[in-house]
């Protein structure tokens, strides 16, 4: 069977909206609202990213947060070339930014991108410090254990090309508040570290390859008004 169409999550081909669990009346998936895309990569991430961005649309429906693991004083570079290609907003983070539809944030290298509610609106939050041990800086678990508790079922994360296992731990957490996630395939894959990390412990809802996942994204996220 192709790894596009791997059912990984049987539950989650009931419908391409449905959270995992969450069933209506009569065991009907209900539609998802997805708020913000979290992305995590690593070795390979640079190429995969663009070609996410490059055909993300501009009016899409969610902030996307990015964590790329590279070393300092490359990510700021990273941010640029994204911009270039991308028809959304795409910058490296410098804390405080609001999580909007249209905008992309790419975590700086060296630092946690953290997710906090102040004054009543999802913003990002800089620092040094981690909710819970891990040797990656930025880091995907990170990310994800502050993203959770705010969004829940309305976060989408996708787990891209890398060594490691970063993300796994964030991913449980995720899965378990009813959220949606997406990995790509080995084929596609430069090193097929984070993805196959993410599939081994059940916490992937659908693999696909690299090409397939834009679109995926927008049929789970959806189409908004031109920001």
């Amino acid at each position: 069977m192709p790894a596009s169409q791997f059912p990984v999550n049987p539950s989650a081909q009931e419908g391409r909206y449905a959270n995992v669990g969450e069933h209506g009346k009569g065991g009907r998936p209900r539609e998802r609202k997805v708020e913000v895309v979290a992305i995590g990569t690593s070795t390979g991430g640079p190429a995969a990213l663009q070609v996410i961005l490059s055909r993300l649309p501009r009016n899409l429906a969610a902030g996307v947060l990015i964590v790329q693991h590279m070393p300092s004083g490359f990510t700021g570079f990273l941010a640029k070339r994204l911009n270039e290609v991308s028809s959304l907003e795409v910058k490296e983070a410098e804390g405080g930014e609001v999580i909007r539809p249209g905008l992309v944030l790419l975590a700086p290298a060296g630092q946690q991108m953290l997710v906090e509610m102040r004054q009543g609106q999802p913003r990002v939050l800089l620092t040094s410090e981690s909710p819970l041990p891990t040797p990656f800086h930025p880091s995907f678990d990170a990310l994800l254990f502050t993203l959770t508790p705010i969004y829940g079922s309305r976060c989408l994360a996708v787990v891209l090309t890398g060594m490691g296992q970063d993300g796994v731990r964030g991913l449980k957490a995720l899965k378990a508040a009813g959220g949606f996630v997406l990995a790509q395939d080995e084929a596609t894959s430069v090193v097929y570290g984070m993805p196959r990390a993410a599939v081994e412990a059940g916490v992937v809802d659908r693999v696909l390859p690299l090409e397939e996942i834009p679109q995926a994204i927008v049929e789970l996220v959806g189409l908004g008004e031109i920001p």
